[in-house]
């Protein structure tokens, strides 16, 4: 896929995405336990159970395998196949769910801005892994409304459950993205370490302490945070009002218009312009 298309199609995420940090908030509660210093609060093991259940509704399923079908190309843009092949792709494409659903982990505003006790990431939805018959995967994130699970996005691929493995395999820890250089970390004994090139590129191989890490990121974007000078001027990147309605009204997703003033309070910074060049094909 040329970096053209990623970027065309990275829109909606990128919208998506904005917004979902406020939207699981209420789902990433402490569990009561001790947390290492800059750990972020788990999810709980119910509510990933419930996010997974969602994901496997059959009608999700079957838009997963539309998905599958059209090679992740969005319903608003035309195939060279008619509607009854396709549809004849997607039942063939027979999604199926492989390994677990996880929580997603995302640089927190907080600790940026330096604020006491502010863990590293907070959760920004949770992703489950759906694989078709002829190996194509997809991540398909879900989100709290409510009471409810809801799916929010469909993105090609499966790196939110490749590094949240890739973590849990190296020793432990929390993987968390820093995504306006698309880096993958993990937070382990007070160090942040890379799972990525992206991220070994920021921090080295052998990683940074915690403290490390938080005065790189407060120099990157601690005059990028809400209500600075950068947010007041509408510097944050992503899409306005208006452009952010029309692409959520043109497919069949119920996610709500994001502002981009809201995408860089969700995100922390610097904004959803620095992540459309860089994040992968999504519906």
């Amino acid at each position: 896929m040329t970096e053209l298309s990623k970027a065309r199609r990275a829109a909606v995420t990128a919208l998506f995405a904005a917004g979902l940090a406020l939207a699981l908030a209420p789902a990433a509660q402490a569990d009561g336990s001790a947390q290492a210093a800059g750990s972020p609060a788990p999810v709980p093991a119910a509510d990933l159970a419930r996010a997974r259940s969602a994901v496997q509704d059959p009608s999700v399923l079957d838009k997963v395998g539309h998905f599958f079908a059209r090679k992740g190309v969005p319903p608003t843009q035309q195939l060279t196949i008619g509607a009854a092949e396709e549809a004849k792709a997607a039942d063939d494409a027979a999604p199926r769910l492989a390994g677990d659903t996880v929580p997603v982990y995302t640089l927190d505003a907080g600790f940026v801005a330096g604020t006491p006790g502010a863990p590293v990431a907070k959760a920004e939805f949770t992703a489950s892994r759906v694989v078709a018959a002829d190996g194509q995967t997809a991540s398909v994130w879900t989100v709290r409304q409510g009471d409810a699970w809801r799916v929010v996005n469909i993105a090609s691929g499966g790196d939110e459950s490749d590094y949240a493995a890739k973590a849990a395999d190296s020793g432990g820890g929390t993987a968390f993205r820093e995504p306006q250089v698309n880096a993958w970390y993990v937070l382990r004994d007070g160090r942040v370490l890379p799972l990525d090139d992206e991220a070994r590129r920021s921090v080295g191989a052998g990683g940074v302490s915690l403290a490390g890490y938080q005065k790189l990121v407060h120099q990157r974007y601690g005059d990028k945070l809400p209500g600075s000078a950068y947010d007041r001027e509408g510097k944050g990147g992503g899409y306005p009002l208006e452009a952010a309605a029309d692409t959520a009204a043109g497919g069949d997703s119920a996610v709500p218009a994001v502002t981009a003033a809201a995408a860089l309070g969700a995100t922390a910074l610097a904004g959803a312009g620095a992540v459309l060049r860089r994040r992968r094909n999504a519906r």
